[in-house]
């Protein structure tokens, strides 16, 4: 946990979904927002007029890569704090980090594997608020069907995030 009076970082990164709004507060990232809006985006520094640090070069350096399909694990410390709904949307949020690259999940199966079997419409919202989308890779769990299913980001972003997964050559 960041110590008291630590400064919450704010950085607007450019990505091939958008932009994306990262708060970095102390070493761990709290939240990311694609492609923010306003009055929000203004509160957002353009990573090209951030001060170097190493955490930042580190933890846009580390996206970068993923983005470029260069890197399959960010290995970013993450702060839960900013999750809502509680334990049950903890577990859920923590079993989408368990998925490996290139890889799905369907929302029934993230069910299952939190110990509530008929809760698939439960954790589909749980991922929809997600506040930390890519670090917890919900774009990961698709509909029961076999379809897409929803994203935090809408669909395109979703697919897009998918296919870059699913060119690797061999998945984790």
């Amino acid at each position: 946990m960041p110590e008291s009076g630590t400064p919450l970082v704010r950085v607007l990164m450019p990505s091939p979904i958008g932009p994306l709004g990262v708060e970095v507060l102390g070493a761990a990232i709290t939240r990311v927002l694609i492609d923010p809006a306003e009055p929000e985006l203004s509160t957002f520094t353009p990573l090209q007029v951030i001060e170097e640090s190493e955490l930042l070069d580190e933890v846009f350096g580390r996206l970068s890569e993923y983005f470029a399909g260069a890197r399959r694990k960010l290995d970013l410390e993450v702060d839960f704090s900013a999750c809502a709904g509680g334990a049950f949307a903890r577990r859920v949020l923590r079993e989408a980090t368990r998925i490996a690259y290139g890889r799905t999940r369907t929302y029934r199966n993230v069910a299952e594997a939190v110990g509530r079997p008929d809760c698939s419409d439960e954790v589909l919202a749980v991922l929809l608020g997600n506040p930390l989308p890519i670090l917890i890779p919900c774009h990961r769990v698709v509909a029961d069907d076999g379809g897409l299913g929803e994203y935090v980001g809408g669909g395109r972003r979703k697919r897009w995030l998918l296919d870059l997964e699913s060119q690797a050559e061999e998945p984790l």
